[in-house]
């Protein structure tokens, strides 16, 4: 345990972190998983639909460093293609 006063203000610091983190995390799961059911359904206006709203909420992961940018990027090409693919 941390006996510095500045020791316990970062373990606070970084728990109040850990959780907002951790939140972000999850919501970007969700929508991921909204994208992932409607491709799995297929129903390709569904799918866009579901892949509109994830964008933006994956590249707020990426710009505040719970994801990497490069990850971000990729799952979304990945994803991109499989949603066009459907109409093949």
């Amino acid at each position: 345990m941390a006996h510095h006063k500045s020791a316990k203000k970062r373990i606070r610091q970084t728990a109040k972190r850990t959780r907002v983190n951790r939140a972000r995390i999850s919501r970007i799961r969700t929508y991921l998983r909204k994208v992932e059911d409607a491709i799995s359904s297929g129903d390709q206006e569904k799918a866009r639909a579901a892949f509109k709203d994830a964008q933006p909420e994956l590249m707020r992961g990426a710009g505040k460093g719970v994801l990497h940018r490069n990850t971000v990027s990729r799952r979304l090409s990945r994803l991109s293609a499989r949603i066009k693919a459907m109409s093949a």
